[in-house]
Formats: C-alpha cells, sequence, structure tokens
C-alpha cells in the first residue's frame, strides 16, 4: 500500500483489478483551515491504453500493483513492435510503441532495459534515466548572435528532435534525460 502523498510519476498502482501507471501527479494544498492536501494524478491503463485522471485525499492509502521487474536487452524494431529479450529467460517479446510510451524514441539497439510484469505477462519498459546519443542534424551555431542563452532543435538518432544548446554541432555525442527529453551535457 503506497500514501496518497507519496505517489509520483510512473508508478505502478492496481486500481479495479489492472494495472495503471501515474503518467501526471500534482499536489494542492487548499487554504482553508484543516483541509488535506489533494493529489490529482492521471493515469494510463497498461493493458487497455485508457487514460483517467482521479483526485485523492492527503492520508488516503492505494494499491501499489504488483508486479516482477526483469532486466531485458532490446533487440531491433520489427514492423510495428520493439523486440526485447529477457536476460535471464533469453525469451523475446515484442511490444507496441504505445505500450513503451514517451521513451520509444530513446531506444538504442542493444540497450540494457528493465521489463515490468504483470501476471507473467511484460506490460512496461523501464529505460535507463540517461543515454548516449549522436547528434544527426542540428542548425550551425552563429557565433555572437544573442547574449541569452537559447536552445535549438537538434535530431537525434532515432529520429526524435530534442532542445540543445546553441554550440553543438552535428556529429557530436550527448547525454540525454529519458525522463523528459531534456539535454544534460557534451559527452567527451
Amino acid at each position: 500500500m503506497v500514501n496518497s502523498s507519496d505517489l509520483k510519476r510512473g508508478l505502478l498502482l492496481e486500481i479495479d483489478n489492472a494495472p495503471w501507471v501515474i503518467v501526471e501527479c500534482s499536489f494542492q494544498t487548499p487554504s482553508a483551515r484543516g483541509a488535506s492536501t489533494i493529489t490529482k494524478i492521471k493515469i494510463r491503463n497498461l493493458k487497455t491504453n485508457a487514460v483517467l485522471q482521479k483526485s485523492y485525499r492527503g492520508g488516503e492509502m492505494l494499491k501499489e500493483a504488483d508486479c516482477e521487474r526483469r532486466n531485458a536487452q532490446y533487440l531491433y524494431k520489427e514492423g510495428d513492435d520493439y523486440i526485447f529479450m529477457d536476460d535471464e529467460s533469453f525469451e523475446q517479446v515484442g511490444l507496441a510503441a504505445e505500450v513503451i510510451g514517451d521513451p520509444v524514441g530513446f531506444l538504442l539497439e542493444g540497450m540494457k532495459v528493465r521489463t515490468r510484469l504483470y501476471n507473467g505477462t511484460v506490460i512496461a519498459v523501464e529505460l535507463p534515466n540517461t543515454v548516449e546519443m549522436l547528434v544527426v542534424d542540428t542548425t550551425p551555431t552563429i557565433k555572437g548572435a544573442t547574449a541569452q542563452a537559447q536552445m535549438k532543435p537538434a535530431k537525434l538518432e532515432t529520429g526524435i528532435e530534442i532542445l540543445v544548446p546553441p554550440y553543438l554541432e552535428s556529429g557530436e555525442r550527448i547525454r540525454v534525460d529519458t525522463r523528459d527529453g531534456r539535454f544534460i551535457e557534451r559527452v567527451k
């Protein structure tokens, strides 16, 4: 059981005998005296991809989904499915992009990931918090164009675009946060 005040993005809950993942989480503290904090969450069903918004009062207890975590490796993309191999059993499983979610753009062949199993079925994939990627295309740097730090779009080796500092050029390797797609640093 988990307290509603301890909820955070990525946590798995069991609601109506189905696994749900928290996509967004916010806390509101009412100004009235004695009022408890309200936790508002946006959750996605990991089986049907349905999205709901729910609110809970501070102190309410929710059931955490009983999921097994296993180490796996991303192998390749086949059609619309992304193929993963379990490190222990060597079983391969294909998952659609909708199941993986936003981090699908950060998958690189051979990447080590963690899978979550619910009743023996893979329902989610956890990527490392950061990955190193190659900048394939970005606009050239204009020296002295502005005194303020601005960001520019850059296309990465997997085809996704993120915002990077203006000093980066095509062909450089960077470290990116897979949770929010944010540039972290240049890799030397």
